[in-house]
């Protein structure tokens, strides 16, 4: 699978970043990460910061399943 260039190498990501590559709206995110199908995400301050490799992940098993079975 292609892993679009907009994400990093490694580290930590902001939502805006994973939103520009996944094809969902903001608060079908939030919806996601509250029933789990999302990762949680950590907090950094006062920001919500997702690891690379997490957001990486969830792209491979979305392309895998099909849209509709993360």
């Amino acid at each position: 699978m292609h892993i679009p260039l907009s994400l990093p190498e490694t580290g930590f990501v902001r939502l805006p970043q994973i939103l520009a590559v996944l094809p969902v709206c903001e608060s079908s995110w939030w919806a996601g990460v509250k029933t789990g199908i999302y990762p949680r995400g950590v907090l950094h301050g006062r920001r919500r910061l997702w690891a690379v490799e997490e957001i990486r992940e969830l792209l491979q098993r979305i392309h895998e399943n099909g849209a509709g079975d993360v």
